[in-house]
């Protein structure tokens, strides 16, 4: 087995990626192996010097493509031949002395209340399977916080209606169990009983099936939510991720701890949260300002 073999079989055995990230190291390592026999006439990614790298970042810029899509491609690198020192195929990363392209931070702005209560409302009136599963959509990803790929491959034995929990299998496999508000285990309650019609394969029995009773797809999920914020908000972005991204900040707005909107989101670390505290901070300020006796204007 080539040291590139053992890489991707390293991603998904030890380091438990899911099958969409190994993917995406595949492919910018393919990537990078494309431009070094287009470039250097060399396909030898062990021998590789950082002056080919930055060749390829040149490259890259000249294409348009982002810095921030620039820098996950070397960080693939990065961890390719991070992993090349580990297996001692290499004595030196040619990474070493590489710093990040600058990237400007990225703000995207949660949803209100407001438009949320509204989203909800439309779906109300839609009684049929598909509107309770959308509701149950929304529902979930605005009080858990889940990722879209989370929220795809839930299954219904991950739900405890006796605990009022749901098991949520995260990034790299790890689980964690998230609490449910009374208003999505009603709905889920609705759900259940319309999808007891609608299921075919009990064995995999994922919760969120199409008319056809099977597993949906991302690109529905997405649509989805596009298409009910679309008629309740003027925001540009419209995902499944600005959902996640409201859940945390409505929390933090009215008072959650970093630490537990950290555990409910199945962040990693705290670094990964604080990309959410930007909101709830210029809600502070405002908050501070109308208070403080000494603030007159």
């Amino acid at each position: 087995m080539d040291s590139f073999e053992a890489f991707i079989q390293y991603l998904t055995a030890e380091k438990n990626y899911s099958p969409h990230t190994v993917l995406a190291y595949k492919k910018d390592l393919e990537s990078f192996q494309r431009f070094l026999i287009e470039k250097f006439n060399d396909d030898n990614l062990e021998a590789v010097h950082y002056s080919q790298i930055r060749s390829w970042i040149v490259e890259l810029v000249t294409q348009g493509i982002s810095n921030r899509s620039i820098n996950r491609k070397i960080s693939s690198l990065r961890a390719y031949y991070k992993f090349l020192l580990k297996i001692k195929r290499i004595k030196s990363t040619p990474l070493a002395k590489h710093s990040a392209l600058k990237v400007a931070q990225k703000t995207e702005i949660p949803f209100s209340q407001k438009e949320i209560d509204q989203v909800l409302s439309i779906l109300q009136e839609d009684s049929s399977f598909v509107g309770v599963r959308n509701k149950l959509m929304v529902e979930l990803f605005y009080a858990t916080g889940i990722r879209r790929a989370e929220l795809i491959n839930l299954k219904l034995s991950d739900i405890n209606f006796e605990q009022q929990t749901i098991k949520v299998l995260g990034k790299r496999n790890k689980e964690r169990i998230v609490p449910l508000l009374s208003f999505v285990l009603k709905t889920l309650q609705i759900y259940v009983i319309k999808y007891n019609d609608i299921v075919k394969k009990e064995d995999e029995n994922y919760l969120f099936l199409s008319e056809g009773g099977n597993k949906i797809s991302e690109s529905l999920v997405y649509r989805v939510i596009n298409n009910y914020f679309s008629i309740a908000s003027s925001k540009e972005k419209k995902s499944p991720h600005v959902l996640r991204h409201t859940f945390a900040t409505h929390l933090l707005n009215n008072g959650a701890d970093l630490n537990s909107v950290k555990e409910l989101l199945g962040h990693a670390s705290l670094a990964s949260t604080q990309n959410y505290t930007h909101t709830s901070i210029a809600e502070l300020k405002k908050n501070y300002a109308k208070a403080h006796p000494r603030n007159k204007d």
